[in-house]
């Protein structure tokens, strides 16, 4: 009995790629998690009690250099539109929405998990999935639709941040975007290999930054507590309201259900762009257990930080007109909340645009490479969903009006993301014994055929002049 568990146990660290000595540690307690209560472990030797601790401190190391993927993705749930966006709601409708947004939030958690576990078991993202599994004619099409999304995601992104050096340097919008690309292009030189740990780091950075740039206006001036519990009571106020949920539900707004299908693409690469080539892995087991933590602890993050936003407007703008803007929502926080929140508002911006233009060129360099399987210097992906951006800012009279027609065009990306991610994980040929079952399946199905509803919802008010 020994000798087969042992045997088993060094064939799944063949499989599994990891060290033996770092298997010893997981694979045999993953083999006898059926085991009954009191049964032995097989062992080689008898540690001494000081060293039957080292498990732990082990376990916890493993789970921390798991972590990362997540808050790389959780930055698009934080970029200008939805800044913009959440201010507006609270400035119009005060605590009313609260809840549509928690709802969001947990509805992106279950989707960026299962884009996240589609990479993990497969090894491959669900653009090369998609890129094998699909003709010549299906790829280049799907690829088109996927790249304008990826255009219309930074144009949102770009502007963001030239408003912000506009708001911050008096900088001309222009000027402003250009630095934009030219900083996000060096901060992508960091995306692959041996340096992508690196990459991680600085996002997470200005994730944090983001974070307290965005906040920092709470200190201030706290909400009442109450307002906030009741805003958590699903209602609406008119049909302005229900316009407006529908649209924080879907993309244009908030985590929006899974939001920005960007994400949802680039995720199932970051869990394996996570460790560098050669880099010996946990199991599977302990990947799909730590990205688990991964995604709730980024998105309680980013779905806090836009609540914030809500509840801040909510707080301190409600009944304010003019906050339909980006540069109208920072005017009228430094109005009410002094000229340093206004600056540290404006900081957060200008991170989250950073952040989220470069995390939206690193998913188009991801969707080119596995839909077409071409592997374009970073650069090229860059110039390429940038000079869009500039031509607005170079030409349009009042650039935040151009975001109206980029969040449409988010909308109708959304379904071609959202559909095959749950087709995918509930096909046992592609996930073998991680493959959903039906109950999560039907949950995983729900939730798609409410995001996609409310975004055809979005889209036909929004071309009737109703949104």
């Amino acid at each position: 009995m020994k000798n087969d568990l042992d045997m088993k146990s060094d064939t799944e660290n063949e499989e599994d790629g990891t060290m033996s000595t770092e298997s010893a540690d997981v694979r045999p307690a993953e083999s006898t998690d059926a085991r009954p209560a009191g049964a032995q472990q097989p062992t080689h030797h008898h540690p001494q009690p000081s060293q039957r601790t080292q498990p732990s401190h082990h376990h916890g190391h493993a789970l921390a250099g798991i972590l990362g993927p997540a808050f790389v993705a959780a930055v698009a749930y934080v970029d200008p539109g939805n800044v913009a966006a959440n201010i507006t709601s609270g400035a119009r409708y005060g605590y009313l929405l609260v809840w549509v947004l928690v709802l969001a939030n947990c509805m992106s958690v279950l989707i960026q998990y299962q884009s996240a576990k589609l990479g993990i078991v497969t090894g491959k993202s669900l653009p090369e999935i998609l890129g094998e599994r699909l003709g010549d004619a299906g790829r280049f099409m799907f690829f088109m639709q996927a790249e304008v999304i990826a255009i219309a995601t930074d144009l949102a992104e770009v502007i963001g941040g030239a408003i912000a050096l506009k708001l911050l340097f008096g900088l001309p919008l222009f000027v402003g975007g250009c630095i934009i690309g030219a900083v996000s292009t060096v901060l992508l030189i960091f995306e692959k290999g041996a340096t992508h740990r690196i990459f991680e780091k600085l996002i997470i950075g200005l994730l944090l930054v983001i974070t307290f740039g965005f906040i920092a206006g709470l200190f201030i001036a706290p909400p009442n507590p109450k307002e906030v519990v009741a805003g958590l009571i699903p209602r609406f106020k008119g049909t302005d309201t229900v316009l407006m949920a529908t649209s924080m539900l879907g993309a244009t707004v908030m985590l929006g259900a899974t939001v920005m299908p960007h994400a949802i693409y680039l995720h199932s690469t970051l869990v394996n762009d996570h460790y560098a080539p050669g880099e010996a892995k946990p199991s599977v087991k302990k990947l799909l257990h730590g990205s688990k933590i991964d995604v709730a602890w980024a998105l309680i993050l980013a779905g806090s930080v836009n609540l914030a936003l809500l509840i801040l407007a909510a707080n301190s703008l409600y009944g304010m007109t003019g906050t339909d803007t980006i540069e109208g929502a920072q005017r009228a926080i430094q109005h009410v909340l002094g000229p340093v929140i206004g600056t540290i508002f404006s900081i957060g911006l200008l991170a989250s645009s950073l952040s989220s233009t470069s995390v939206g060129t690193y998913a188009g360099s991801e969707i080119m490479h596995g839909l077409l399987r071409i592997k374009a210097p970073m650069w090229a992906c860059r110039v390429v969903t940038l000079v869009p951006a500039l031509v607005v800012l170079w030409f349009a009279n009042n650039p935040t009006e151009a975001l109206i027609v980029g969040q449409v065009v988010l909308s109708v990306g959304i379904p071609f993301a959202i559909i095959p991610l749950m087709r995918y994980t509930h096909d046992r040929t592609l996930m073998g014994e991680y493959v959903d079952g039906p109950v999560k399946h039907v949950v995983n199905i729900a939730v798609a055929a409410l995001i996609v509803a409310l975004n055809v919802v979005l889209i036909v008010l929004t071309m009737l002049g109703k949104a």
